[in-house]
């Protein structure tokens, strides 16, 4: 067997793999609302489903407010031109439109039904999908071949007053409109002069040309081959309706004869069938948009081998610039469905194409450069479209098409507060948005002097620039300078050292002598002679970050993102030490995730922590969560629920219980219990009634190490929460040490956070 056809056999087998393990297919149903008694199902069917009946008959749009409706699209096909499959028929396309689904919800936090349909009559097809309007907010129409496509989507558009979207046109058009838009502003060149040929005539290449026309292109200017080569007036064979707006009067009747200075050359027909002398023959500067697939009508570097001045899309995903129509139809619909739209407008169509060919220009975000291994590009002929890993896309693409709809007069539920709006999107891209927001406010309000012992790593200098554009903090990074200036370069980044941003050189800087002796203070009578101090001071990137904030050159210090938690924790406790109301240090982490916010103490710092340490801890770490705007809700937890058990950590538990109620009995706080009494107020009231903790208990109280990092660890995992911390409680000066999996976003959370303790810390 070649190299070729194992990787294709490997591919095969991983694949359906993938898709039987560990349940058959990709999709599931699971309930959004609690069905754990009989009130439960009475309200969830009879007899309370009866209210929301009665309500939505004698008002149709409270279905918005009273069903999924509002945000439940139907992906439908019949099979007949599956992902260059062909005509597999619509059972076979199912594995195909469930992933369409998962996109949707991944990308854009849209439900869907996949729903594959055995009509191949376009008025019966027509038929069969219209009745489906009660149920759905729109409808995603797939692999359906041309022409019965154009006829299926106008007809279910004339019908319903739901969105219908045909996404293999009008997807793949919005994201060339954008290609071309781009590319054509990098050329110096205007659409309307622009000359474009296309080979293709199908589904997706018609609808690209008509949206370019949309955007301002000629008619005149737009040339179409096929396989029976040029589309001319008077043509007879293979012509229709929708093709032969774009005839042309001419004797040229070769794709080669047409590419004559061509200025975008539009490819969605067949591998190889732009030839490296056709490339030479185009005008300056050509765009080729190579969209076949898997073999483009031209490679890469065929193209680039006779011009060195190509700029090249394809739909492949191992090149740059690739055509992905989920650059697009999530966040299309996410804007439709918001604002109840009853169709998808041209208006809406155009302000797409205008918000990813933006976004194209802006900053790449560490979430592409994670996708691509830590590569990225910024604006220019290998970035003349967005990644389909930019999760900024929902933020540009979705109130931009909600705004076209508004204007356009198709929306039903207009947007009355955009800033919500945005607030609630940006909470679906990252999931801390809602939770750090108070946080990131008070932040930006007196941003503080923030020094990142690890500052020549990307994550560092991608949240940097984050920081200093929100004015959440004023980064100081540890680091050579010609080290950081070429990464900010390499990273994309327009941040620039002793610019943007102060910098520690360890390997020159004039306080060198000062934090030796600052150092040697701090540990001179611990073993270390002086010719230690000064090596350690000149080498380790957390030793000077705590002694930067310990003279007052930073005001907090980060740190973690290489090496042993525990090795930070050393360098921190020697320079920086532990406040007087602490006797040692501990740390909380906050895990977020679809059900809300979770803190738990202690995961990383203390093995065996006493009574006192706990009750500390709980203090401590109440002081904490205040400044998320929450206000604590503590269990103590134990193999023990309220006295079941007589075991040395539940005593331990309940003598921190008492020492928390002596000292703060405010705090709303109670245990020792089992981990599912914390987190219902149900099965602790059957347990204990009356007890002080209501609701669900927000922060848990471990009594060792082992549980606290072990639940910590399963419950992140199992619940797919995003990790904010840990965060570092009990320290004489702010500091924060994380661990190498913290992503950028999370350095840049954790950075509000130290700056607003940094804020507190400087008025008291």
């Amino acid at each position: 067997m070649s190299d070729s056809n194992k990787t294709e056999h490997d591919l095969t087998e991983a694949a359906l793999y993938y898709h039987e393990n560990p349940k058959p297919g990709k999709l599931e149903i699971q309930p959004t609302k609690p069905l754990g008694n009989q009130r439960d199902l009475a309200l969830a069917y009879s007899p309370g489903v009866a209210a929301p009946c009665l309500a939505i008959a004698d008002d149709p749009s409270k279905a918005a407010i009273y069903t999924s409706r509002a945000n439940l699209v139907a992906v439908i096909s019949n099979g007949t031109a599956v992902l260059g499959l062909g005509h597999i028929g619509p059972l076979a396309s199912k594995p195909v439109m469930e992933g369409k689904a998962v996109l949707f919800k991944k990308f854009a936090g849209i439900d869907v039904f996949d729903i594959e349909v055995d009509e191949l009559d376009v008025d019966k097809f027509v038929d069969a999908v219209s009745v489906l309007e009660p149920t759905f907010g729109g409808i995603n129409l797939e692999d359906i071949k041309a022409p019965e496509c154009f006829m299926v989507e106008a007809k279910l558009r004339e019908k319903m007053k739901i969105p219908v979207f045909h996404d293999d046109q009008h997807g793949t058009a919005i994201i060339v409109g954008a290609a071309v838009r781009n590319g054509l502003h990098l050329a110096g060149k205007k659409i309307e002069d622009a000359k474009i040929v296309a080979s293709g005539a199908g589904a997706a290449a018609l609808a690209c040309l008509n949206m370019l026309v949309s955007l301002g292109a000629k008619r005149e200017n737009i040339w179409i081959t096929d396989i029976e080569g040029v589309v001319y007036e008077g043509r007879e064979k293979l012509m229709d309706e929708w093709k032969s707006v774009f005839a042309q009067k001419t004797d040229l009747r070769t794709l080669e004869e047409v590419i004559d200075g061509a200025d975008v050359f539009l490819g969605l027909s067949v591998g190889g069938v732009l030839k490296p002398q056709m490339v030479e023959k185009m005008g300056k500067g050509p765009l080729i948009l190579a969209l076949a697939n898997p073999n483009p009508e031209i490679m890469p570097e065929e193209a680039l081998a006779v011009r060195d001045d190509v700029v090249m899309c394809t739909g492949r995903s191992d090149y740059p610039n690739q055509v992905n129509n989920v650059i697009c139809f999530p966040f299309i619909f996410r804007g439709a469905l918001d604002v109840g739209a009853t169709t998808i407008n041209e208006h809406m169509k155009r302000a797409a194409v205008e918000a990813i060919a933006g976004l194209a220009q802006e900053e790449p975000s560490d979430v592409v450069a994670r996708a691509y291994g830590g590569k990225t590009e910024t604006f220019g002929p290998n970035y003349l479209i967005p990644s389909p890993f930019d999760q900024r896309l929902i933020l540009r693409v979705a109130p931009a098409v909600a705004k076209a709809a508004m204007e356009s007069g198709v929306a039903t539920r207009p947007i009355t507060d955009f800033d919500a709006y945005y607030d609630r999107l940006n909470r679906f891209v990252f999931r801390s948005g809602l939770i750090m927001k108070p946080i990131i406010q008070n932040a930006s309000k007196e941003p503080q002097r923030i020094i990142y012992a690890e500052g020549e790593d990307e994550r560092v200098l991608r949240a940097a620039q984050v920081l200093i554009e929100d004015h959440i903090a004023k980064p100081i990074l540890v680091g050579r300078p010609d080290v950081l200036q070429q990464r900010c370069e390499r990273f994309g980044l327009k941040i620039r050292p002793d610019i943007d941003f102060e910098y520690v050189n360890p390997q020159d800087d004039p306080r060198y002598r000062d934090y030796v002796d600052e150092y040697f203070e701090c540990v001179g009578r611990k073993g270390l002679p002086p010719s230690a101090a000064r090596t350690v001071v000149r080498t380790n990137a957390t030793v000077i970050s705590a002694l930067a904030v310990r003279r007052g050159d930073a005001d907090a210090v980060i740190c973690g993102l290489e090496g042993r938690f525990i090795r930070h924790l050393r360098d921190i406790k020697q320079v920086i030490g532990v406040c007087e109301t602490a006797r040692d240090l501990s740390a909380m982490s906050l895990l977020i995730n679809s059900q809300g916010a979770l803190f738990m103490s202690d995961t990383f710092v203390t093995e065996d922590p006493t009574a006192e340490e706990i009750s500390e801890m709980a203090i401590l770490a109440a002081q904490e969560i205040r400044r998320f705007g929450i206000e604590p809700k503590i269990a103590l937890l134990s193999m023990s629920n309220f006295g079941s058990r007589e075991t040395a950590s539940s005593r331990k538990m309940r003598e921190a219980l008492d020492i928390i109620w002596e000292r703060h009995p405010e705090l709303e706080a109670d245990g020792e219990m089992h981990g599912d009494s914390a987190l219902s107020e149900t099965l602790r009231e059957q347990v204990m009634p009356g007890s002080r903790l209501k609701g669900e208990a927000n922060l848990l109280l471990f009594p060792n190490l082992d549980s606290a990092n072990i639940a910590h660890n399963l419950l992140k995992v199992a619940t797919q929460a995003l990790h904010v911390g840990p965060i570092l409680l009990g320290a004489a000066k702010t500091a924060h040490i994380l661990t190498p999996s913290v992503t950028s976003r999370g350095v840049v959370n954790m950075s509000a956070l130290a700056s607003v303790e940094a804020q507190t810390r400087l008025a008291d």
